[in-house]
């Protein structure tokens, strides 16, 4: 996962820059921490399903106003510190990315992400 080479592609796009003004980033890391009780973690152990991540980028991506959608996540053990998933929203006014961007977020970690952490 290279934010900076993603971003530079979707640039290169035919149609970019006449349906493009903004882009907005998510890249997740592992935390050191758990979520509910800050208790130390070691490792994550992270499961994507990117079948059902790839329907909803889809879905998420024939939203009016957005341009292109890229969603990525590891798999595998992961240590805090390591990216964890990643992404990406273009389209042409915020209020169309940034709405698309929220549910696309939450909808990729509930229904298609699964995260399972390793005490330190």
């Amino acid at each position: 996962m290279d934010i900076n080479k993603t971003l530079m592609e979707l640039k290169q796009l035919p149609g970019f820059a006449d349906n493009v003004g903004m882009m907005l980033v998510h890249n997740g890391v592992v935390r050191g921490w758990a979520r509910g009780d800050h208790a130390p973690v070691g490792r994550v152990r992270v499961t994507p399903d990117r079948a059902r991540m790839e329907e909803i980028r889809a879905e998420m991506e024939r939203r009016p106003g957005i341009f292109k959608i890229v969603a990525e996540a590891a798999e595998g053990d992961l240590k805090p510190g390591d990216d964890l998933l990643f992404l990406v929203v273009a389209g042409d006014i915020r209020e169309h990315v940034k709405a698309t961007f929220a549910e696309l977020l939450d909808r990729i970690k509930s229904e298609a992400v699964v995260k399972q952490e390793y005490p330190a």
